[in-house]
C-alpha cells in the first residue's frame, strides 16, 4: 500500500487548502520498500550536514544537489536497517549504555558530562542515542553480511610485502580524494557511455582547477561524497586493489583518469603523501607463580600462599624451583615460571600493568587477574625493533579493511539497485 502513497498524495494536493509549514514537512519524500522518508526527516539531516560542511569551511553545493546526496544516504541507511530488522539484529539497552560510556571515556568525560557537552552544542541526547543505535545495528549487519566471509592469508601478506619491496613504496602513506560516477548493475551500453562521458567531463574540470571537495559533494555517488570525497590517509594495502598501480605513479595534486569497476567510474586525486617511521617496542623478560582459587582456596588463602613464597625467595630460595613446585600455571611452571620475552598487549591488563611498574629483579606483591593470583618478577627489559612483525600485522589488517571496503561498496550498490525505491522529485 505504501508504494501507492505518492500517487494518491499527488491527486489530493490540488483539493487541499493552504497548509501550515508543519504539515508541509510531513509530506512523503521517498518510499523505501515498505517504509517512507518524510520531508521533515530530510530537512533535519540536510541541516545537520550543512552545519558540518560550513564548520569545515567546505563550499556549499546547490541546495537541490545537497538534498539529493543526503536523501540517497538516508535511503541506503534505511535499507540496511530494514535488512537488519528482518535478520533479527537488535541493540540492547546495556550495549547502548556501554557504547555511550566508551565514547564519553574517549573524550575524557563522564557520561553525565558528555550529555551536558552534547546539550551545550545544541544536540538532543535521545537523538544521539538513536543515531548511535542505528550505527551499531548497521555495523553488526555489515559484519555478518561482509566481514565474516573476508579472510586474509599469510600468502597474501607475503605477496604484498614482496610486491611493495620491489616497488620501493612500502613505507609510503597516501592521502586520497575519491569521486564515483556510479553505474547500476546490468546497465545498458548507453547508460555506461553516459557515465563515462560524465566522468571524463569531471576529470577535465578538475584538471582545469575546479575545487575537488565541491565537485565530490555535488557529483559523487559514494559514501564519502558529503566529506568532500576525502578517503583519509591510507597505506598502499588499504587502497582498493583497482587503484594501487595508478596511485603509486601519482604525485601530489594529480587527478587520475576515470577507473572502471563494477560500481562505475572512479576518479582519484592525490592530496598528500608521506613516509612512515621505525616501530620500536619495549619487551620484558618476565616470570611468575600462579595460585588459582577454587572451593578449597579462596582469595585470602591464595594471597597468603604467595606472600609466603615471596618471603622464601627473599630468604634465598630459588624462584624457578618454587615455581616448578607450586605454580598452577603448568605451561610456565616447567620452565621455572618463565613467560620469556613479551611485548605490549601480550598479557592480561592487570598483569601487564603490575609488571610494567617493577624494576629489574624486583618481585611484585600478589596481583589478581581472571586466572587467579600471581607474584611477578621482571628479569630484563630491552627496546626492540618490531618493525617487521608490526608491519605484517598492519598489512594484514589493511588488506582485510580493503577487502571489506570493496565488498561493502558492491553490497550497498546491489542492495540499492534491487530495492523498491520511489522518490518524489518535486520534493527535491
Amino acid at each position: 500500500m505504501l508504494k501507492h502513497l505518492l500517487v494518491i498524495a499527488g491527486l489530493l494536493l490540488p483539493l487541499l487548502p493552504a497548509q501550515v509549514h508543519a504539515q508541509t514537512l510531513d509530506r512523503i519524500v521517498a518510499v523505501v520498500e515498505d517504509d517512507v522518508i518524510l520531508e521533515r526527516e530530510l530537512a533535519v539531516e540536510v541541516a545537520a550536514v550543512s552545519n558540518k560542511l560550513r564548520g569545515n569551511n567546505v563550499m556549499m553545493p546547490p541546495e537541490f544537489v545537497l538534498r539529493k546526496q543526503v536523501l540517497e544516504r538516508m535511503i541506503v541507511d534505511k535499507l540496511q536497517r530494514q535488512l537488519a530488522a528482518r535478520s533479527g539484529i537488535q541493540v540492547s539497552e546495556e550495549m547502548l549504555r556501554s557504547s555511550v560510556t566508551e565514547i564519553a571515556g574517549r573524550n575524557n568525560l563522564s557520561v553525565e558530562s558528555f550529555k551536558q557537552e552534547l546539550a551545550n552544542q545544541g544536540m538532543d541526547y535521545k537523538a544521539f542515542e538513536e543515531n548511535l543505535r542505528n550505527e551499531i545495528i548497521i555495523n553488526q549487519l555489515r559484519g555478518r553480511e561482509i566481514g565474516a566471509r573476508v579472510k586474509v592469508t599469510d600468502a597474501e601478506v607475503n605477496h604484498y610485502l614482496e610486491t611493495q619491496s620491489k616497488a620501493g613504496a612500502s613505507n609510503t602513506q597516501y592521502h586520497l580524494g575519491h569521486i564515483l560516477v556510479s553505474v547500476p548493475s546490468g546497465a545498458s551500453a548507453s547508460v555506461i557511455q553516459k557515465a563515462q562521458e560524465k566522468a571524463d567531463r569531471l576529470v577535465a574540470e578538475l584538471r582545469s582547477g575546479k575545487d575537488f571537495k565541491e565537485t565530490a559533494i555535488s557529483a559523487s555517488d559514494d559514501d564519502h561524497a558529503l566529506k568532500g570525497g576525502d578517503l583519509g590517509w591510507r597505506s598502499i594495502g588499504q587502497i582498493p586493489t583497482l587503484f594501487t598501480d595508478i596511485v603509486t605513479t601519482m604525485t601530489q595534486g594529480d587527478i587520475s583518469d576515470p577507473i572502471r569497476s563494477p560500481s562505475g567510474f572512479h576518479i582519484i586525486k592525490m592530496l598528500e603523501t608521506e613516509g612512515s617511521a621505525q616501530h620500536i617496542v619495549t619487551k620484558t623478560k618476565v616470570r611468575h607463580i600462579l595460585i588459582k582459587t577454587n572451593e578449597l582456596v579462596d582469595d585470602d588463602e591464595a594471597r597468603k600462599r604467595l606472600l609466603v613464597l615471596k618471603e622464601r625467595i627473599r630468604d634465598g630460595d630459588d624462584f624457578a624451583t618454587l615455581a616448578r613446585a607450586h605454580s598452577d600455571d603448568k605451561g610456565s611452571a616447567i620452565n621455572g615460571g618463565s613467560l620469556d620475552w613479551v611485548g605490549p598487549g601480550a598479557l592480561v591488563p592487570p598483569f601487564e600493568e603490575a609488571m610494567n611498574k617493577l624494576d629489574i629483579n624486583q618481585i611484585s606483591e600478589p596481583v589478581q587477574t581472571q586466572f587467579g593470583w600471581h607474584i611477578i618478577q621482571v628479569l630484563g627489559r630491552e627496546n626492540q625493533d618490531n618493525s617487521d612483525q608490526f608491519r605484517k600485522d598492519k598489512i594484514r589488517d589493511e588488506i582485510r579493511k580493503r577487502k571489506i571496503e570493496e565488498e561493502t561498496e558492491l553490497w550497498l550498490r546491489r542492495l540499492r539497485d534491487e530495492a523498491y525505491v520511489e522518490i518524489d522529485m518535486d520534493r527535491l
